[in-house]
């Protein structure tokens, strides 16, 4: 009996040390469904530190240059289309008055002279309408491309910003609920945004 005790305890023992050396061999394994990557990096000590700042993008469209010139530009954008399409509705509607009063002193010698007129009157307004959708055409693509310069001015500078600065991420504050204002960057970035931005001259426009 006390042979079959010491057989028993020899094989656990055995056992206990396979298992320890299996083990030791998958400690440096990364748990299932991680990122090998991100457990190497872990393993090797380079965990991410927590170095963000944040930017208030409405602050830098009221406050940058740019975007204060972009804000000019689509308003006199809408003023000359409205102003364009009252001219043009007005034109039509004095063409239109025209035919009324003709029709009404019997202006009209002949049938066809009336349906000239009004065949003249529905080519204004489809002209009208065409050359309207041109210009809106037109203004939506002006001002989708100076969105764009808008947005590309803003990402190239905080890129060039942050070489120096070296934060992990520089957020819009809109992308949160709540930062310590301790991080709002956004008077910075609108000064470098500023400083850098030179406005175009009336010859670069032409």
């Amino acid at each position: 009996m006390s042979h079959f005790t010491l057989a028993t305890r020899a094989a656990l023992m055995g056992l206990c040390l396979v298992a320890a050396s299996c083990a030791g061999d998958k400690k440096d394994e990364a748990p299932k469904g991680q990122n090998p990557e991100k457990a190497k990096a872990v393993a090797e000590g380079n965990v991410p530190t927590i170095n963000i700042r944040y930017i208030d993008g409405d602050s830098i469209s009221e406050h940058y240059n740019l975007a204060k010139d972009y804000k000019d530009f689509y308003q006199r954008t809408l003023t000359t289309l409205s102003q364009t399409e009252r001219s043009k509705a007005a034109e039509i509607q004095k063409f239109a008055n025209q035919i009324d009063e003709k029709l009404k002193s019997n202006g009209y010698l002949s049938e066809a002279s009336y349906n000239g007129d009004m065949q003249k009157l529905n080519k204004m307004q489809q002209d009208a309408q065409n050359y309207m959708a041109q210009l809106q055409r037109k203004a939506d693509q002006q001002n989708a491309e100076y969105l764009q310069q808008l947005n590309d001015s803003i990402e190239n500078y905080i890129k060039v910003y942050n070489k120096d600065k070296g934060y992990d991420a520089i957020l819009y504050r809109t992308a949160g609920v709540y930062y310590n204002p301790a991080l709002d960057i956004t008077d910075e970035v609108i000064a470098g945004l500023n400083e850098r931005y030179k406005k175009p001259s009336k010859d670069d426009k032409k």
